[in-house]
């Protein structure tokens, strides 16, 4: 079963390169996410029993219960997706009336009662700090800047990738940043006082200040119209693996549970903490390979924006929340953790295949030639 994404989710104006055999579908990977692809095409007619619902909840139980590992289970990853997608309003041809369908609702709390189990027992947690934004802040700052044990995509990418391996880390990232900020942006309403206020001081850098050109998402469809890749949301959905869909599902979940709104606020500060110096690496490798400085405009900006928007999020955002209900200091330590862990594990994916000489896509590359050729 396959699903159209839209055709009007381009970032900017500008037309996107016509690409022979580009992919406009989003294909299943199991049994769930067939079903759940079936039922969304369709409008709902009132009968879940027609429709197809009734068992959905059942169908992600035994899906949960086949996994060995739900973070890396293709068709799980890609069912969260597709249920996020909803509410995000990125499946072009999901009906509107499915978003809140209890039956799906079922369903993904299923996904995400064992995709959250699954990071609070394999995220390392450090010790917490004192609840006070100096405290929070500081403690933030020493676990982001930790050396990886793994080897490191930023820095792979500015000495040793090639063009080809550019154009993989794009399709990776497209399936974030061509949505860029829009998952931290739901906890925007779960907050009040001085995180709600630093957030929506982030938030408002990321959409461009007001300015459509300047969004962050606007600017990373450039990046990719100048590298050759289509920069319309989801043409590369089915190529890449389950733990890219993985990182930005993380994002999903946190942004859109309430109770969750202290890993939202960590994820964000941990995620800003770790920018401005790998876009640097970035921006160094993209113009090793000769890309000019209308494709390295997004990670030139990120460079100084972040560095910025890291003081912002650590001190003013996750450590102010801590300070004002000291009840949801854990979990904004576990959502920072839990981004530098599952971000960690999607580029050990990308430079563990780019180390063996192979691809990081999830099909050959030649499936993708006519796409960013």
């Amino acid at each position: 079963m396959a699903l159209t994404l839209p055709s009007d989710s381009r970032q900017t104006n500008s037309p996107a390169p016509e690409r022979a055999g580009a992919p406009s579908t989003s294909t299943a990977r199991g049994p769930l996410s067939d079903r759940i692809l079936h039922v969304i095409l369709r409008e709902p007619t009132g009968d879940d029993a027609l429709d197809g619902t009734t068992d959905l909840a059942a169908r992600a139980t035994v899906a949960v219960e086949a996994s060995t590992d739900i973070a890396r289970d293709d068709d799980i990853q890609l069912a969260l997706f597709l249920l996020y997608g909803l509410h995000y309003g990125s499946l072009a041809d999901a009906h509107d009336g499915w978003e809140w369908h209890p039956h799906l609702i079922a369903a993904r709390r299923v996904l995400e009662a064992a995709f959250e189990a699954q990071l609070r027992r394999d995220v390392p947690m450090p010790e917490l700090p004192e609840p006070t934004a100096a405290a929070v802040a500081e403690a933030l700052f020493t676990l982001t800047s930790a050396e990886s044990d793994g080897p490191s995509l930023s820095r792979f990418v500015a000495a040793k990738a090639t063009r080809e391996q550019l154009e993989e880390f794009l399709i990776h990232r497209s399936i974030y940043t061509l949505k860029e900020a829009d998952p931290h942006s739901w906890a925007i309403p779960r907050l009040t006082g001085r995180p709600k206020a630093a957030l929506v001081e982030i938030q408002a850098d990321e959409y461009g200040g007001g300015r459509p050109d300047r969004m962050h998402a606007a600017i990373f469809a450039g990046t990719m119209r100048g590298a050759g890749l289509d920069d319309t949301y989801g043409a590369y959905l089915d190529f890449v693996p389950a733990v890219t869909l993985a990182s930005l599902n993380q994002m999903s979940m946190f942004g859109l549970n309430r109770r969750l709104r202290g890993a939202i606020a960590g994820h964000l500060a941990a995620f800003e903490m770790t920018s401005s110096i790998p876009n640097g690496l970035y921006a160094r490798g993209f113009r090793r390979n000769g890309f000019d400085d209308d494709v390295c405009y997004y990670f030139d900006e990120h460079v100084e924006a972040d560095a910025v928007h890291e003081q912002i999020a650590g001190r003013d955002l996750a450590g102010a929340l801590a300070e004002d209900d000291p009840t949801l200091l854990a979990d904004i330590v576990f959502g920072a953790a839990a981004c530098l862990t599952v971000d960690g594990w999607a580029s050990d994916v990308i430079v563990e295949a780019w180390m063996a000489g192979e691809s990081a896509l999830r099909m050959p590359r030649a499936t993708t030639a006519g796409i960013g050729a």
